[in-house]
């Protein structure tokens, strides 16, 4: 099963609702910081490898990010509910 790709908008979204830096992203998913900056310099799905796309958005996701799927509306992003217990 693929995961679905999310864009570079979406991920500096996601970077903002958590207050992350690109610094922070860089260490939480083990993508270097030179890497996450070219990413995030381009427009539309996250480029480069599955592998980095797959190990940002893991990072954000762990944290608490939601991404939301073209639906009509956009795509998007939103944090979890934090009284979910299956939130970290």
């Amino acid at each position: 099963m693929s995961i679905p790709k999310v864009s570079v908008e979406q991920v500096k979204a996601a970077r903002a609702l958590l207050r992350w830096s690109q610094g922070d992203l860089a260490n939480r998913s083990g993508v270097s910081l030179p890497t996450i900056k070219r990413l995030e310099a381009a427009t539309g799905e996250i480029g480069g490898r599955v592998d980095t796309a797959n190990s940002i958005r893991a990072a954000l996701e762990s944290a608490g990010v939601q991404f939301i799927e073209e639906n009509g509306g956009g795509p998007g992003v939103r944090l979890r509910n934090r009284l979910d217990p299956s939130v970290n």
